[in-house]
């Protein structure tokens, strides 16, 4: 269990916050869950406004429930406020991150998906969105890989070493990657599986 963090967060860090995440929405190719890496650099890595614990509670809390993904930026932004001490803070932080996730990309989407609709047929248009699948998918894996390899392993240990400390983990990540990509089995029954592995001690 990692301690709890106690920030003293000025103006100029809520604003250096909601800059980063204006900047983050513009990349967030795919959705919001594609800058995670980026986002756990920021408030993990460089200014430790995260435990590693929690950066990793609010991607798999927001996962597991139901309603759009991006309420994993929610969480960091309340635990972002409450680590800085108050449940006022922790609202403040969910309205800072979630404004500056949602606006520029909320607003450009809407203006390309029009754009897009009226020259879907464009040999320019088709090739774009073809294009825009690997990197995704790379998005997508940059996260996993980030989630998986530091789970319980600090912050100096090399990520082999994280992997093999971890491999009941990676194992059930395989195995259900295979059971979703191979049978019509609901991702639910996987969730309530891992919840009573993880509740035995088995992963």
């Amino acid at each position: 269990m990692t301690a709890p963090l106690h920030l003293a967060l000025d103006w100029a860090d809520w604003l250096d916050l909601l800059g980063h995440f204006l900047q983050m929405s513009l990349m967030s190719v795919g959705g919001a869950i594609s800058t995670s890496s980026e986002m756990h650099r920021f408030l993990v890595e460089q200014h430790h406004w995260l435990t590693q614990e929690q950066f990793n509670q609010s991607i798999a809390l927001a996962q597991a429930a139901p309603g759009p993904n991006v309420l994993f930026v929610a969480l960091m932004g309340w635990y972002v406020g409450m680590n800085a001490g108050s449940t006022a803070a922790a609202l403040f932080g969910v309205l800072v991150t979630m404004v500056g996730i949602m606006t520029p990309s909320t607003i450009i989407t809407y203006t390309a998906a029009r754009w897009g609709h009226r020259n879907r047929d464009l040999r320019a248009v088709r090739a774009f969105k073809q294009g825009m699948a690997p990197i995704v998918i790379a998005l997508l894996l940059s996260t996993a890989w980030i989630m998986a390899s530091s789970a319980g392993a600090g912050a100096a240990a090399p990520i082999a070493c994280a992997v093999l400390a971890n491999w009941p983990l990676w194992l059930a990540a395989i195995v259900s990657g295979l059971i979703i990509w191979r049978t019509r089995i609901h991702l639910l029954w996987l969730l309530a599986a891992g919840a009573v592995l993880g509740a035995l001690g088995l992963i």
